[in-house]
């Protein structure tokens, strides 16, 4: 099994503002670091290489990330052990508070590429139940084992 991601932040500006620039200088960057990262599969992405423009929800100022990888530590490893996490620590300057779940990590068979329609259900599964087997947060971290137990 392999670990699928979404996670959303609404944006506070425009992409288009200055106020929100060195953000959006750096997606590029941080995509190409994520591809490059030890146990990194898929990203979702569009035909510019990035998902800003992807709509998943009402909001159009919602903006999405999506990937997936070969085991929790390998997405841990990239999020807290590389230059994302400098963009992690200023998060607020450029993204609202979401009360909510912002985000939500999910097993996935390996060779399955999750849709955006499976992540934005895995997310509201979440907030409806709280941590599961099926559809958790970092705070709990099923592992494949506590899923196929559940799902058997």
């Amino acid at each position: 099994m392999h670990l699928a991601q979404l996670n959303i932040a609404k944006a506070k500006y425009s992409l288009e503002a200055p106020e929100i620039k060195e953000f959006v200088d750096n997606l590029e960057p941080v995509n190409n670091l994520a591809e490059s990262s030890s146990g990194f599969i898929w990203r979702l992405k569009d035909e510019d290489g990035d998902a800003t423009n992807i709509q998943a929800f009402s909001d159009p100022n919602i903006i999405v990330n999506m990937s997936v990888w070969d085991s929790v530590d390998a997405l841990k490893n990239f999020m807290f052990r590389t230059h994302h996490r400098d963009f992690l620590r200023r998060k607020k300057e450029w993204f609202h508070n979401i009360p909510e779940d912002s985000y939500v990590l999910w097993w996935v068979p390996v060779g399955h590429i999750p849709t955006i329609e499976e992540a934005v259900e895995k997310l509201e599964y979440l907030r409806s139940n709280g941590d599961t087997p099926n559809a958790f947060s970092f705070k709990s971290n099923f592992s494949v084992a506590e899923y196929r137990e559940c799902n058997a």
